[in-house]
């Protein structure tokens, strides 16, 4: 059986006008996984924050936007499903068990959000718990871990590991709202804390997580607690 590696991919690879980083990705996913079964974890992104902030603006409220978030995630799954064919699973699996018999065709598994109260990430820990993945990587806006925001500060600090601890203190003051997660989040957190889960944080560019899973050095890596 090959290794599994859980991806949670930004929602901002499915943004419009980039098909060709779409393309990219599924040329980058067919190519690993002659190495490494992927099991993709599509964001909302862009889409899915403007789809939840008029929602929101118009009363609905927060497992509602959760909802709308899922649904706007599994349409991005589907895009990039179809732009792989047949070397992924038909369609994105809509439970935690659904993820497990998807994973079991061997195929690579791409899916959206599975529960409302979930960020993608959370999601993408849970199912990396399913399936024993030997790794989660989360591809995201950023290219790791900084002591401070480094879109607004040039003097940002990049850690290449991080302890669990310390990201847990820095992610305490984050909203938990619909749309709003970024990083991560604390209950993907306590998911790869109790299953010591292999985790790194990183850009998300093809070719470095490509080099992720070959074993390189990118990003941040989560150092989990020993006992």
């Amino acid at each position: 059986m090959k290794r599994r590696i859980v991806i949670k991919l930004s929602g901002r690879a499915f943004g419009m006008n980039n098909v060709k980083v779409l393309k990219d990705y599924a040329a980058f996913l067919v190519r690993i996984s002659k190495v490494c079964q992927p099991i993709v974890v599509a964001g909302g992104g862009t889409i899915a924050r403007y789809y939840i902030s008029h929602a929101r603006s118009s009363g609905a409220d927060e497992s509602t936007l959760d909802e709308l978030g899922i649904e706007i995630s599994r349409l991005n799954a589907k895009l990039l499903i179809y732009v792989l064919k047949n070397k992924a699973y038909s369609h994105p699996p809509t439970t935690l068990q659904e993820v497990r018999h998807a994973v079991d065709d061997g195929l690579i598994v791409v899916t959206g959000g599975l529960y409302p109260g979930q960020s993608t990430n959370g999601t993408a820990a849970l199912i990396a718990e399913k399936v024993k993945a030997e790794e989660f990587l989360n591809a995201t806006d950023v290219d790791g871990v900084y002591d401070m925001d480094p879109n607004k500060f040039k003097n940002a600090k990049k850690f290449k590991r991080i302890e669990m601890k310390n990201l847990k203190n820095m992610l305490l003051h984050e909203a938990s709202v619909a749309g709003g997660y970024d990083l991560m989040d604390i209950v993907a957190l306590k998911i790869i804390e109790r299953s010591k889960i292999k985790t790194r944080i990183l850009k998300a560019d093809p070719k470095l997580i490509e080099k992720a899973i070959m074993g390189e050095d990118v990003g941040t890596r989560i150092v989990l607690p020993t006992k």
